[in-house]
């Protein structure tokens, strides 16, 4: 709803051929996304009419619309209640245009790579190669053999491929609810996974870390 910053986000994206469509509230922005649905939205948590949340559930409702959020909150609750409504990535005020395009690109790969792996179980990136149907993993022409709990936490990650996971979300799907709190499952079974399939485990450019918030 900030009007200098909206101002600036269509004349940056404006000038590297984006089409882009503005929306002051959150009711109006739902509007113009059923009308004319979106390759992507940006959205900021604080509308005058609602809440960013809000709008993310609504557009969850129907929609895998990549949604990146761009907030002046940047406390680390309210970006995983974002990701977890099912926001892709989450920007904080003040930030960088190229750090934004670059995120829009990554979200709006992740949305392409979705549509085209509903008739393929077989994702492929780099010298990472998984298959879903198989349950089989290779780096190169090495088949890489992984634990159950290894393979499922890689499963979930290849399955939402761009897109921020939170520490809640991830420790939910593989070991349940009663368990959201304990992080260190996840960096133990983070750690085993990157010494088997990144190159260099310590620089991964695979499996990547969202500071605070998930991978």
């Amino acid at each position: 709803d900030d009007r200098q910053i909206r101002r600036f986000l269509t004349v940056s994206l404006s000038n590297r051929d984006y089409e882009v469509t503005e929306a002051e509230t959150g009711k109006e922005g739902l509007l113009q996304a059923m009308q004319q649905p979106p390759d992507a939205v940006i959205l900021d948590i604080g509308l005058p009419d609602m809440e960013g949340i809000e709008v993310i559930r609504q557009l969850r409702d129907w929609s895998s619309i990549p949604i990146i959020i761009v907030s002046a909150r940047g406390q680390e609750k309210d970006k995983v209640t974002a990701l977890d409504a099912g926001a892709d990535d989450y920007l904080t005020k003040p930030f960088g245009i190229g750090e934004l395009l670059a995120r829009l690109r990554v979200a709006m790969r992740h949305s392409a790579m979705i549509k085209d792996n509903k008739t393929t179980s077989l994702f492929s990136v780099g010298d990472l190669e998984v298959d879903l149907a198989l349950r089989r993993v290779k780096v190169g022409t090495e088949e890489i053999h992984l634990t159950p709990i290894e393979y499922r936490l890689l499963a979930i990650l290849v399955q939402h491929a761009g897109k921020v996971l939170t520490h809640q979300f991830l420790l939910k799907e593989i070991w349940g609810p009663s368990d959201v709190d304990q992080t260190h499952y996840l960096r133990i079974f983070m750690a085993n996974l990157r010494r088997k399939i990144e190159q260099d485990p310590a620089q991964p450019k695979y499996l990547l870390t969202e500071q605070g918030v998930g991978y």
